[in-house]
């Protein structure tokens, strides 16, 4: 069985990463968090590739796509391994910009099932407050002022074309990300009552 695969995206801030969570303990889902997997790799000591995810950070840049898939791919084949309906797969934050998507395309075509993106609608301003009340807390060097204003930047000019895109396939459910945890999480629900 190939991977059933839902790309979970939105601005820093909008709340994928709480909003997976919250799926992945109502549903069959396994989340895995691209940005989640490229922070513990960076703060591996014996990873070769913790250097170059480390720089891209810091510049507000999205790491390589080979490396991004690689951790990706890796995650999900191990999580099949622990059992025979451990497939379905929720993946926030990817994929982030074109070349990932291509790298996705390239590398997964006919390995994994894209069955929809959950678009986690959100303006910038409540991203950008969300995110520096985290960082209060997260201990997330990259919830800070100057690295939000890259990050939106980011992904508006990056992300927003790839939302557009699956737009036009039919394939992604808008959810308003701007409300309260429960609030936004019933539209989520009903959202995954429908698909499955």
């Amino acid at each position: 069985m190939n991977p059933q695969v839902v790309f979970a995206l939105g601005g820093p801030g909008a709340g994928k990463g709480t909003q997976c969570s919250k799926i992945a303990e109502h549903y069959s889902y396994t989340h895995l968090s691209a940005g989640d997997l490229l922070r513990k790799e960076r703060s591996r000591t014996d990873s070769e590739f913790s250097q170059i995810i480390d720089s891209c950070f810091k510049r507000g840049e999205f790491a390589p796509v080979e490396i991004t898939i690689t951790l990706l791919r890796k995650a999900m084949e191990e999580t099949m391994k622990t059992g025979e309906n451990k497939f379905h797969f929720l993946i926030d934050g990817f994929p982030p910009n074109e070349d990932n998507l291509q790298g996705w395309m390239k590398v997964m075509d006919g390995k994994a099932d894209v069955k929809f993106v959950l678009f986690l609608d959100c303006s910038n301003e409540v991203c950008i407050n969300r995110c520096l009340e985290r960082g209060r807390t997260s201990g997330r060097d990259d919830d800070n002022k100057e690295s939000l204003e890259k990050r939106i930047q980011t992904y508006l000019r990056f992300m927003r074309p790839i939302i557009e895109r699956y737009e036009k396939q039919g394939k992604v459910r808008t959810v308003d990300a701007s409300r309260s945890l429960n609030e936004v999480f019933a539209d989520v629900k009903s959202v995954f009552d429908r698909e499955g």
